[in-house]
């Protein structure tokens, strides 16, 4: 999965397959992790959000099923 660049403590980048629903974010220390089932419009708000890193806190890391890849 291709993933973007963004400017957040605490994240690295971020990518986004909507067929499958996957959120992939990389971290600052290289690790990659992937949330299944994260809705479009969730993936749209994260994006548009000016603190990313609390946005994710409070709406992905503890909601979503995740695994490292």
């Amino acid at each position: 999965m291709e993933r973007t660049r963004i400017h957040s403590p605490g994240l690295r980048a971020v990518g986004y397959d909507p067929a499958r629903r996957l959120l992939e974010i990389e971290f600052p220390d290289g690790s990659v992790y992937q949330y299944e089932r994260v809705p479009p419009e969730l993936h749209r708000r994260f994006l548009a959000a000016v603190s990313k890193r609390s946005f994710f806190e409070d709406n992905i890391e503890e909601v979503f099923t995740r695994r490292r890849v």
